[in-house]
């Protein structure tokens, strides 16, 4: 494959998955629009309490995106129709299982998260509703993490792209209906979002007919080996997903500990990061579908041309966003927020925001190249060394840096992360039939 085509390839994959990305927080940004106007902020703190329990409740079960990305990518590269149909089976079969776990364990989870996240009696009042009206979208949202990673293995990102956009287009034609001529309000909007989650599978569901996939038997399904496999390869994912949260709430913890302003100028800051990860995402996913493909053909050649390409889009994405937060960070800042106190102080770390795309983008680009090839454990071990830097630099540095020690403790997971990465993978790549194994 030429460098031009392969180039195109990646490009395919990776817009129409940007696209996605872009689009993805509008479900809570209308959310959060249509409550701002109900009359009360306890509706807005709700919303804002409500999407955070599903986000930590969903977070978990990303490994049926991933897994089933990677799996699918290298049946579609070696041409194995049926094993692409099993996965696909597979996926919705654990997505199904998992979401009646929830919705059975919803009165206690709801109190858990509740409890985690301290709201005020009449905050988490609402927010209990909300939640009791949302899980039942459970099964819709993790029917459609795995198709959507089906549909990457397959080759197609425009496929998850239509989804994303049914299910934004479905909240905000049916949620302001609900949530003012029907006067439901709080309850509206979560049947609105309820509904728009489910449109989205549905849809979903429509496009895998079009495949014409062939027929597998049940027990073949529920193969021992082939499960044991793929509940290996979810397994680490979802470990490696711990991890990450574990960072994450950790991160905004000891934020809101050093006071409300702090925590203010992290959030701030931590958009910067945020817009970039919506771009580099998309190329972490035409790693996926493409180092898959490759790895199911076998073709050494062709995985190594990718990774490189894969590598020179992350570099030059990186210098970009890095130059462009260089240049015209605080006028962005300024965009975000209006308030002159928090711009002030967010000044002395955005230089730390600064640096992240470059720090950032070795450990977004080896993820896809992981999962894609269904090296998983590999992607584990990196994150959880990561994950131990950043507590070790954080608690190291704290008592004399304070803020600056979290940045900085951030920016070395990040580098930890994609470093490890690298090294496991030169390591793996010494040996041909490593690629693949988890």
């Amino acid at each position: 494959m030429s460098r031009n085509n392969l180039n195109k390839d990646i490009l395919a994959l990776a817009v129409p998955s940007i696209i996605a990305n872009i689009t993805t927080p509008l479900l809570g940004l209308v959310d959060t629009a249509i409550t701002g106007h109900l009359g009360s902020d306890t509706y807005i703190a709700a919303i804002a309490v409500g999407s955070s329990m599903f986000n930590l409740l969903y977070w978990l079960f990303a490994f049926l995106r991933m897994g089933s990305s990677g799996l699918t990518a290298i049946a579609t590269g070696r041409g194995d129709a049926r094993e692409q149909a099993l996965i696909l089976y597979r996926g919705a079969i654990v997505a199904a299982s998992v979401a009646i776990v929830l919705i059975a364990a919803s009165p206690w989870l709801v109190d858990g998260l509740i409890w985690f996240l301290e709201p005020d009696a009449a905050t988490a009042s609402l927010s209990r509703r909300y939640f009791s009206i949302v899980i039942w979208g459970a099964p819709a949202v993790l029917g459609t993490y795995v198709l959507t990673g089906w549909f990457l293995g397959m080759q197609s990102s425009r496929r998850p792209m239509i989804i994303s956009i049914t299910i934004n287009v479905i909240n905000i034609a049916i949620s302001p209906v609900l949530a003012f001529c029907f006067d439901l309000k709080l309850d509206g909007v979560a049947i609105g979002t309820l509904t728009a989650q489910w449109a989205g599978v549905i849809v979903g569901g429509f496009m895998c007919v079009r495949y014409k996939l062939p027929r597998v038997t049940f027990r073949a399904v529920l193969d021992r080996l082939a499960l044991r496999r793929y509940f290996s390869v979810n397994r680490d994912i979802m470990l490696r997903t711990a991890c990450l949260i574990a960072v994450t709430l950790w991160f905004t913890r000891e934020g809101a500990r050093q006071g409300e302003l702090m925590l203010a100028v992290n959030a701030l800051l931590m958009q910067l990061f945020i817009l970039f990860s919506y771009m580099i995402d998309g190329f972490t996913f035409a790693g996926e579908a493409l180092v898959g493909k490759f790895t199911g053909q076998g073709d050494r050649k062709a995985l190594s041309s990718c990774i490189k390409a894969l590598m020179k889009w992350g570099i030059g994405l990186a210098t970009l966003y890095s130059a462009i937060y260089f240049i015209a960070g605080d006028a962005i800042l300024s965009i975000l927020t209006d308030s002159h106190k928090v711009l002030e102080a967010a000044t002395d770390y955005l230089p730390w925001a600064v640096t992240v795309p470059l720090a950032g983008f070795l450990a977004f680009i080896w993820d896809g190249i992981y999962i894609g090839s269904t090296a998983t454990r590999g992607m584990l071990t990196a994150m959880f060394i990561a994950m131990l830097t950043f507590f070790a630099t954080y608690y190291l540095l704290r008592s004399h840096l304070g803020n600056h020690a979290l940045w900085i403790a951030f920016l070395a997971y990040l580098l930890t992360r994609g470093l490890v990465q690298t090294l496991l993978w030169r390591q793996k790549s010494r040996d041909p039939h490593k690629i693949g194994n988890s």
